[in-house]
């Protein structure tokens, strides 16, 4: 059994505002090291239980935070970027599950630092239903048969996950004050957890179904203002709403709804230095 786990920040124990996931920030080593450490208890456990092969994609901003030097020795590790599919990088249909670990609730919903992608994006959209880094990368597993059975987070990302994918194990690391506080477990304790919820979830592998996505679906992106919708709006075949925000794309499938979100978020993010 081959297993792929994506790895973001925001949802790490421990780590509840900017000073621990911003590079440039004073306690980000500190969450690096934790990052790691977390990964490691999943990855552990997961050969514990059997799996031949463990696949990492590191999935936060630059996406090389986690420290290579401090992995289980037989993972391998994707990082770095530009990569054409971001958080779920090397995901195909050769994996028999996938993890999603410090995962967060999506833009303008409660839990610790919610967001999509950028702090520009109010709402994402497929065919209408909406959207977070969650759903979208477990639509992504989905086209290539693969079921999401872990996600590790904060108690709000815990419901979104289980809305949207019945029978997914999560595994619950601190508890939502603010978007920028928590009561947290320790790594000790939220390592104990781990361990368990890994073994959990790969014994009852069997029971997850792949959250498939829409054969041709559409996706739209609501930005905060119209600046970073015109910067969105520079990919071909885009349209923009005449009177708000919104950026919407026609995709054949969702990789390529995928690359666009990308490609518009990138772009986005120039209006804020134009």
């Amino acid at each position: 059994m081959k297993l792929y786990i994506s790895v973001d920040m925001e949802g790490i124990t421990g780590l509840v505002d900017p000073t621990f996931v911003d590079s440039r920030q004073y306690n980000y080593t500190r969450g690096q090291r934790i990052m790691t450490e977390e990964a490691n208890h999943v990855i552990e456990a997961a050969f514990g239980e059997g799996c031949s092969e463990v696949v990492v994609n590191d999935s936060h901003s630059k996406m090389n935070n986690l420290l290579i030097e401090k992995l289980h020795p037989e993972t391998q590790l994707i990082t770095g970027d530009v990569k054409p599919l971001s958080m779920v990088q090397g995901l195909d249909s050769s994996f028999a599950g996938a993890a999603f670990l410090g995962y967060h609730t999506r833009a303008g919903r409660k839990g610790v630092l919610s967001h999509t992608m950028i702090f520009g994006v109010r709402n994402m959209y497929i065919n209408g239903l909406e959207v977070g880094e969650l759903g979208f990368n477990a639509m992504v597993a989905g086209y290539y048969g693969v079921p999401v059975l872990l996600v590790a987070g904060d108690d709000e990302t815990a419901l979104e996950a289980e809305a949207l994918i019945p029978g997914v194990t999560t595994a619950v690391v601190k508890k939502r004050v603010s978007r920028t506080a928590a009561l947290s477990l320790t790594p000790e304790k939220s390592g104990e957890l781990l361990r368990q919820k890994t073994r959990e979830a790969l014994a009852g592998h069997s029971r997850v179904k792949p959250l498939i996505p829409p054969e041709k679906p559409v996706l739209s992106v609501e930005f905060a203002n119209y600046g970073q919708a015109e910067w969105a709006h520079l990919i071909p075949g885009t349209s923009i709403d005449g009177g708000s925000p919104v950026v919407t794309f026609q995709a054949k499938d969702i990789l390529e709804a995928y690359r666009a979100m990308i490609a518009m978020t990138e772009l986005a993010m120039k209006a804020a230095f134009s």
